[in-house]
């Protein structure tokens, strides 16, 4: 008997005609469920969905290249690792034999948002010997920055004096559900940055670690400079070096190098050997 063909729609717009048993297959592969993977981000992102990094590689490209290549940095440095619930549970111990020594999980975003599976993401690394700490994706068109900065402290965002704890992190880069900057002119978001960094210090003590993009800082705050005496930076590029820090930094404390690192997460160096890493935390 004949094969059965028909002029099916690819996805590209183009017209083809195939077999029944072609048919079926594509009509299988589209109905399929893709793999999970993070949200890229855009104005159908669901909130909550935003991750450490989420606008990076789309607003400034670059691919994972070896953190080791990169020159102009001390020598020594020390493999670190950040986390959201995009990774469920994380093999901290594996992660912990392949040399990572330290970590930070997504606690909060907004006022509205908890990562369910913090618990494990925070207590693991922990438990595994890692040095660990927690960050907040900071959604400025929500909220103002003292109620995401009570909000962060209050489910995850805290710091102790244990040696093992480090300072929360402030994650302030591109928009996944809207507008980059917010909605927010250059001097309502430096007001913003400066609300949740006070409260955030008067809640802990401590002053808490920025991490951004240098592309973003120059378009949303217009390259502010005041808070670089303060407040480390973390800084986010996907490429051999850090390149050209925000204004203020004269160097960086972290750096955010690729996107699919080891294991799992993305993977970042901290600029410095362990016993700075226990330095930041200790205070």
């Amino acid at each position: 008997m004949d094969d059965v063909r028909s002029d099916i729609l690819l996805p590209s717009g183009r017209s083809s005609r195939l077999g029944l048993t072609g048919v079926l297959t594509g009509l299988l592969l589209f109905l399929s469920p893709p793999a999970a993977v993070p949200h890229s981000g855009g104005p159908t992102a669901p909130r909550g969905s935003a991750y450490m990094g989420v606008g990076v590689r789309a607003h400034d490209g670059g691919a994972p290249l070896a953190a080791e290549r990169s020159a102009g940095l001390r020598v020594t440095q020390t493999e670190g690792v950040d986390v959201s619930s995009h990774q469920g549970n994380v093999a901290w111990s594996t992660l912990w034999s392949a040399g990572t020594k330290w970590a930070y999980t997504k606690a909060t975003e907004g006022t509205y948002y908890k990562n369910p599976n913090f618990s494990q993401q925070y207590n693991g690394p922990y438990n595994a010997g890692m040095i660990r700490g927690s960050y907040h994706f900071a959604t400025p068109d929500t909220t103002s920055g003292k109620a995401q900065a009570d909000y962060f402290v209050d489910h995850g965002g805290g710091w102790s004096k244990d040696g093992r704890t480090l300072p929360g992190v402030l994650d302030i880069e591109w928009n996944p559900y809207g507008a980059s900057c917010y909605g927010k002119s250059k001097s309502g978001m430096v007001s913003w940055i400066k609300d949740f960094l006070n409260r955030y210090k008067a809640r802990t003590g401590r002053s808490a670690v920025i991490y951004t993009a240098t592309n973003w800082w120059k378009d949303c705050t217009g390259n502010y400079a005041g808070f670089a005496s303060s407040h480390p930076l973390w800084i986010a590029r996907y490429a051999s070096t850090p390149g050209t820090l925000p204004a203020g930094w004269s160097t960086h404390t972290m750096w955010q190098y690729t996107s699919s690192g080891k294991t799992v997460g993305d993977h970042d160096k901290f600029n410095g050997a362990l016993s700075r890493v226990r330095a930041l935390a200790n205070g």
